[in-house]
C-alpha cells in the first residue's frame, strides 16, 4: 500500500490504464452506443461499472487532470485553472509550470514504490505538471516527434507508433495518444517495457466541434472504442473518465452568446478598475476562443464586492457569484489563487474579457465550450464489474484510480 495526499492505494497486480477522455459529456458515448459505433464499451458497460461522477470547479483540463492523479480536488494541489493571476510578481501567466503544485502526484508515488509508469497526454501543456517527480515514460502527442530517453523516458516514438505527427487541431491527435498506448503495453515487461500503471489524456479539439450524436463525435468514440477493447483484451484493467462535459454556448441564430465581463465592469467601475481573468486560456484558441463558463474577478480596496456581487447576479446568462472564501469553499479551490469574487455563466453562455480582446475568426463551428457547472457531469467507467462499492454516493473523477488499484485488481 501507499498513501498519497491522505488517500491508500494498493500497487497493481494487473497492467492498470486509466483513461481522461477530454470533454467528454456522458451523451457522448450515451449516443455512441445507442448508434452501435462502441461495441466494446456496450459491453463494458452492461457487465463492468458504470458511473457519472463530477468533476472538478472551473471544469478546465489543467484542474481536473491534476485532480485525477492526485485524487485530490484543486484546494489540496493548487492547479486551479489553465491560467491565473500572480498576485506576487502582477503578471498573466499560464499554469503548466510544476512550481504550482503543491501535492505530489499518485504517478510520482507509484514509480518511487518500484513502478513501472508511463503518461502520454495529447497538449504538451500538461506533460511536466502530470510527470513532476516521476520516474518514467512521459511525453506528449504534440511532440511525439522530439522524444529523448534523458527528457522523456523514451525515444522514436514516431517509428512506435507508426502514425505521422498529427496535428494539434485534429481527432489524429488523441488518436496517437491510443495508438502510443497500445503500443506501449504490448512491449515485453522490463525497463523500457510494458508499463505496471499507464494515464492517458486526449484533447477536445473533437467536442468543441461536433455535437453528441453527430458523424464526427460518434467516429472519434468508435475509434478509442477499437483502442480501448484492444487493451482489454491485453489483459488490462481499465478506468475510464474525463476532465469535463461540453455544451454548445450559443444564441438562436448559432453567434456566441457571450457576456464581455471586462467590459461590463468597465463600465460600471471605470476602466481597469478591475481585472477579469479566464481560466481557459490557453494556447489552442481554435478550439474555444478563450471564452469558457467561469471567470474570475480581482478588485482594489475600495470598491464594495458585496454589492458588486449582487449586481452581477442580476446579469442575464449568470448562474452564481460568489465572494472569494465562498467559492474557495464551495468549489474547492485553494483561495489565495483565485480573484475576489467568482462568476459561474449558465449552460447556453460563456464569458469573455472585452470583446475586443477575444478573435473568433478562427472558430469553424457554432461555439461549444465549458467551464461552469454545468459541464461538471462526466462518466467514470470500468471493465471490471466492482459490488464492494455504493453507487449512490457522490463520485468524482478522481476516484478513478482508487477503482481501478483498490476495487478492480
Amino acid at each position: 500500500m501507499i498513501t498519497v495526499n491522505d488517500r491508500a492505494y494498493r500497487l497493481p497486480h494487473k497492467p492498470t490504464v486509466v483513461v481522461c477522455v477530454d470533454g467528454c459529456e456522458p451523451e457522448y458515448i450515451a449516443q455512441a452506443v445507442a448508434h452501435g459505433r462502441m461495441p466494446w464499451l456496450a459491453q463494458v458497460l452492461a457487465e463492468g461499472t458504470a458511473l457519472v461522477a463530477d468533476c472538478v470547479i472551473p471544469s478546465f483540463t489543467n484542474p481536473n487532470n491534476l485532480s485525477i492523479v492526485t485524487g485530490a480536488p484543486p484546494s489540496v494541489h493548487g492547479i486551479c485553472g489553465n491560467y491565473l493571476f500572480d498576485v506576487a510578481s502582477g503578471c498573466e501567466v499560464m499554469m503548466n509550470d510544476p512550481k504550482w503544485l503543491r501535492a505530489p502526484t499518485l504517478l510520482a508515488a507509484l514509480t518511487d514504490a518500484g513502478c513501472s509508469v508511463a503518461v502520454i497526454t495529447a497538449k504538451d501543456k500538461l506533460r511536466k505538471l502530470l510527470g513532476h517527480g516521476m520516474k518514467g515514460i512521459c511525453f506528449s502527442a504534440e511532440r511525439a516527434d522530439d522524444t529523448t530517453i534523458d527528457e522523456h523516458g523514451i525515444s522514436g516514438v514516431l517509428d512506435l507508433v507508426g502514425l505521422p505527427l498529427p496535428s494539434v487541431y485534429s481527432a489524429a491527435l488523441s488518436e496517437f495518444v491510443f495508438a502510443a498506448g497500445v503500443q506501449l503495453m504490448a512491449r515485453a515487461k522490463g525497463r523500457f517495457g510494458r508499463p505496471d500503471v499507464m494515464y492517458l489524456s486526449t484533447t477536445d479539439y473533437v467536442q468543441h466541434k461536433h455535437a453528441p450524436g453527430t458523424e464526427g463525435a460518434d467516429a472519434f468514440y468508435a475509434m478509442m472504442d477499437d483502442y480501448l477493447g484492444r487493451l482489454d483484451a491485453m489483459g488490462c484493467v481499465i478506468a475510464l473518465t474525463a476532465d469535463h462535459g461540453m455544451n454548445a454556448k450559443t444564441r438562436m441564430d448559432g453567434r456566441p452568446d457571450v457576456i464581455y465581463l471586462q467590459d461590463v465592469l468597465d463600465s460600471w467601475l471605470g476602466a481597469r478598475t478591475a481585472r477579469v481573468i479566464l481560466p481557459i486560456t490557453d494556447p489552442y484558441v481554435v478550439h474555444h476562443g478563450a471564452l469558457g463558463s467561469f471567470a474570475t474577478v480581482y478588485l482594489p480596496s475600495g470598491v464594495d464586492a458585496a454589492a458588486l456581487v449582487l449586481r452581477l447576479q442580476g446579469l442575464r446568462g449568470i448562474e452564481s457569484v460568489r465572494m472569494r472564501a465562498d467559492a474557495a469553499a464551495h468549489f474547492e479551490l485553494p483561495a489565495d489563487r483565485i480573484g475576489d469574487v467568482v462568476v459561474v455563466s449558465e449552460r447556453f453562455t460563456v464569458i469573455g474579457t472585452s470583446a475586443a480582446r477575444h478573435d473568433l475568426s478562427a472558430l469553424d463551428a457554432p461555439l461549444r465550450s465549458h467551464g461552469g457547472v454545468s459541464e461538471q457531469r462526466v462518466p467514470l467507467i470500468v471493465n471490471r464489474a466492482i459490488h464492494d462499492i455504493d453507487a449512490q454516493r457522490r463520485w468524482r473523477n478522481f476516484d478513478a484510480f482508487d477503482l481501478a488499484l483498490n476495487h478492480a485488481q
